[in-house]
């Protein structure tokens, strides 16, 4: 090593030249020192090959288990022993590279405690712990004959560059790894789906591959991005709801064990995300943690919360990276695929080349010792002194009967020849010596046939593992595609809102201030200020808004159905004005006014309509000059709803005295649609789905599911929905439910016509008698059933039988029996088209819809247009912008 100095100098306060700093140029064995050490991290260490997907240590693992395998278990203290000949590290990195392996239930066939991937056990020690090679890696991952072998780092042993894997083996297990400068995330996939995906791009077909994780649980593949950088899965626990206080987790997100999943359930609750009461982990052979709730909190509710503030949700971030030929290869999963397909293709080939080989030499030899012993060849010999002589008459006796050999004779061959015994060649059998040679052509005549076919066998060696191997190792990641969950809706109100209006602050620090309401610490509040002025600011312990605060509540982003209500003078001196509107995005912590004027505005009246209530108002002028009417009503319902920065219409240009509520308002708002989307099974206002009807805030939805389970509940976006759902609807109390159920008991078919007269109350409509099940269920006013009877033995089919359902049966309570449908045997019930029945109509005649999103109604529909009137005819309206439109006039935060 040599080294070059060079010192920077400058002069000092004194005058003096001295040295500031030194540079120091490395040259020799540290010159290139990172570059060397980051090439044997991803080459040696990290990062997996794409020819067999093992890692260095994996590899030396398998092939140390091989020297090893007896057919019994070994301690894996001394296949870990016995690795180290082959990996320069120490036994505990190969210990738990083992482990690993083992807890993948696949290469490694265990016996001990290897630890438990549910719970995050370790596994015990190596030396308690026993393990061989399984027939599946017995079959898929040696074969000496066609492996490339190198020296081990010590030069005593030789290893194998990459093991022959005849298996998408990469793939199935997953591999993850960081390097210096690189990291590779390849998730584990489904067994028999990744077969079907080989034999589909040998058949030339096209093919998809997602992941399949050993805990189960749910996956959203819509961005996976095949695996490639910038790709993104999420994954989610298991869990439903068996009543209405308990939540049971069954199967948990892959990268997560049960401790950690309920530390972050824990941790979730200390900080008020969520309110559980107590859990229980009953985790053993199969996962099951359950979450008691307090009474009254919403299951639904909580479970979103889970996945949105605990380890019940996760991304994962796949990142597809291998080593080819000694360089780090950027690849997704379907191409991880087709190679492995294509070299198992080659593998298979060299492997019926050199059996062709073995086997044509086989026949070569059979053939020959045939000749030398049926044409007493051996007798040409017991003449000859010397060995060249030996050889010279075998040689001569042999070459009038070799012209249907495929190869010359060389002196091995007859070497061997005169290495046969006496006894063999006196109990030589003809017959038995040509049979032989028959199987072996024909075995000849087959490897040529697999060779000339060998897409067709390399099929049908994967169809073989599939069907040698492919029981129990289905799908148990259920593909789904996930609903975004949005954290102020699901978060649970852990502190207090607190509002000193006078001095204007809001906060939760203010306890001994006016209480407004409960939130949570990631909620957005909006306050509005007599002066005009509005603001939305996060929740915090003390915040200054302005002084006289007259509305503070939790803000809803997106929320059309919330609409405020305000009479407000513009400007000190400025007419008054009345609007309506939502507030449905804004900039956070930014003051926005309610008119135009910039100083000197207030607000008259104000009032916020959850549900866009209208009422009707006195205004009252001061006397001043010649007004002659100085008290009219304003109703609200006759002023259209417009955008935030509407200026409104003007009520007057005089002052006013005060406004007072003259009578409470309804909603002007149209009914909400609501859509059904069955993909992630989950209520929405967004068009996505089915329809499922226009709702009003008393309206619910009916529910039965295949278990004869009726309830009704609110619409909320929020709500769950369980897989056996047969019924969903918007709920009409006095529409009939009609249902065809057998009796367990009496073994015949009933029917049965009710009522829901509990809407709060979950009730089942089947006798509790074991065998009883649902056949069919309709909710239509006058259904029509048929029935298909078995065919008796030697009669003719007897012809089916349209019941009238509604003449069959009078509506009776949710637990009454019911009717016997028939006493004969009925091989299959279906329902026909119902009779017709006119449907009781309950839309208001007054409702007008303005666009799909804002929905006003006037009083009076025979007035010839939808603008705002008033007894004052003061009033006049504005123009305004689009409520659609982003109230700030700029990006918005949220």
């Amino acid at each position: 090593m040599s080294e070059e100095n060079e010192e920077l100098e400058s002069i000092n306060d004194g005058g003096i030249l001295e040295p500031t700093e030194s540079i120091t140029r490395i040259t020799g064995m540290y010159k290139e020192w990172f570059l060397d050490y980051a090439s044997y991290v991803i080459l040696e260490r990290a990062v997996p090959a794409i020819e067999d997907g093992f890692k260095p240590v994996q590899r030396r693992i398998m092939q140390s288990m091989k020297d090893l395998d007896d057919g019994r278990y070994n301690k894996v203290a001394n296949i870990v022993g016995h690795a180290m000949q082959y990996h320069p590290h120490g036994d505990a990195s190969i210990s738990d590279a083992m482990v690993q392996i083992g807890q993948k239930d696949m290469l490694i066939d265990m016996q001990g405690n290897w630890g438990n991937i549910f719970t995050g056990d370790p596994a015990a020690a190596s030396r308690y712990i026993e393990a061989r090679l399984s027939k599946f890696a017995l079959e898929i991952l040696f074969n000496p004959k066609i492996t490339e072998w190198q020296a081990s780092y010590d030069g005593r042993r030789k290893e194998p560059v990459n093991l022959p894997v005849k298996f998408p083996l990469l793939l199935a297990q997953g591999a993850e790894g960081i390097a210096v400068g690189l990291s590779t995330k390849v998730l584990p996939h489904n067994f028999i789906e990744l077969i079907d995906a080989s034999i589909k791009h040998l058949q030339g077909k096209r093919f998809t591959i997602y992941p399949d994780f050993p805990t189960g649980g749910e996956i959203d593949i819509s961005n996976y991005n095949d695996g490639l950088r910038g790709g993104k899965v999420r994954v989610r626990a298991k869990m439903h709801a068996p009543d209405k206080n308990t939540i049971v987790i069954t199967e948990i997100p892959y990268s997560t064990n049960t401790s950690s999943l309920i530390d972050s359930i824990l941790k979730a609750n200390d900080k008020g995300k969520i309110k559980i009461k107590k859990i229980e982990d009953n985790t053993a052979a199969d996962v099951e943690i359950m979450i008691h709730l307090h009474a009254g909190i919403s299951p639904d509710k909580t479970m979103d919360a889970l996945f949105a503030f605990t380890n019940c949700e996760s991304s994962i971030s796949p990142l597809g990276c291998v080593i080819e030929d000694n360089k780090p290869l950027f690849v997704g999963v379907t191409e991880m695929l087709r190679r492995s397909a294509d070299h198992t293709v080659d593998l298979l080939k060299q492997e019926l080349e050199i059996q062709l080989g073995e086997v044509e030499e086989q026949w070569h030899f059979a053939s020959l010792e045939r000749i030398f012993i049926e044409n007493r060849i051996y007798r040409d010999i017991e003449e000859e002194e010397t060995w060249e002589g030996v050889i010279a008459a075998i040689d001569k006796g042999l070459k009038p009967h070799i012209g249907h050999l495929k190869r010359a004779i060389t002196e091995d061959d007859i070497t061997r020849l005169t290495e046969i015994r006496i006894k063999r060649i006196s109990k030589f059998d003809i017959d038995k010596a040509q049979q032989k040679i028959d199987a072996l052509e024909e075995r000849i005549a087959q490897l040529k046939h697999h060779l000339a076919h060998l897409v067709e066998y390399a099929i049908d060696y994967f169809t073989s593992l599939k069907k040698n191997y492919g029981a129990g190792r289905e799908r148990k990641t259920e593909i789904k595609t996930f609903d975004d969950i949005v954290a102020t809706k699901v978060v649970m109100r852990n502190t207090k809102l607190y509002v000193n209006r006078e001095e204007g602050f809001v906060g939760t620090a203010l306890k001994k201030d006016e209480y407004v309401t409960d939130c949570a610490d990631i909620d957005d509040i909006i306050v509005f200020t007599r002066d005009g002025q509005m603001m939305v600011t996060k929740v915090d312990a003390k915040t200054f808004i302005g002084k006289d605060i007259i509305h503070v509540a939790v803000f809803k982003k997106k929320d059309k159905r919330t609409i405020y209500n305000v009479i407000y003078r513009d400007g000190k001196s400025g007419p008054s004005y009345v609007k309506r509107f939502a507030v449905t995005s804004v900039t956070r912590d930014k003051a926005y006014p309610m008119g135009k004027a910039d100083k000197g505005s207030q607000v008259h009246y104000f009032s916020a309509n959850p549900n866009g209530e209208a009422e009707v108002v006195s205004i009252n002028l001061r006397q001043q000059g010649s007004i002659k009417k100085i008290k009219w009503d304003l109703d609200f319902s006759d002023i259209l709803i417009k955008g935030r920065a509407s200026k409104g219409n003007q009520v007057t240009k005089y002052n006013i005295k005060k406004v007072e509520l003259k009578e409470e308002g309804v909603s002007t708002l149209k009914p909400r649609k609501i859509w059904f989307d069955d993909t992630v099974q989950r209520l929405n206002v967004d068009g996505r789905g089915e329809l499922l009807g226009e709702f009003r805030g008393e309206d619910r939805l009916l529910i039965i599911n295949q278990k004869g389970i009726v309830k009704t509940i609110i619409p909320e976006v929020t709500a769950r929905f369980d897989d056996d759902m047969i019924v969903l609807e918007k709920w009409s109390p006095k529409k009939p439910i009609s249902a065809i159920y057998f009796h367990g008991e009496k073994q015949l078919f009933y029917v049965k016509r009710f009522l829901v007269e509990n809407e709060e109350k979950e009730e089942s409509f089947l006798p509790e008698v074991e065998g009883s099940y649902l056949e069919v269920v309709s909710t239509d006013y006058k259904p029509v059933a048929e029935l298909v009877f078995n065919k008796p033995r030697g009669k003719e089919q007897p012809p089916n039988e349209p019941v009238d359902v509604d003449e069959f049966i009078a509506v009776k309570g949710i637990g009454a029996q019911g009717n016997q449908l028939t006493k004969s045997k009925v091989k299959q019930i279906n329902w026909l088209d119902p009779l017709p029945f006119e449907e009781p109509q309950t839309k208001p005649a007054n409702e007008v819809e303005v666009n799909d999103e804002t929905v006003v109604s006037t009083t009076d529909t025979s007035k010839n247009n939808t603008t705002a009137t008033s007894s004052n005819p003061e009033i006049k309206d504005d123009n305004a912008p689009d409520p659609d439109i982003d109230d700030s006039g700029q990006a918005s935060l949220f």
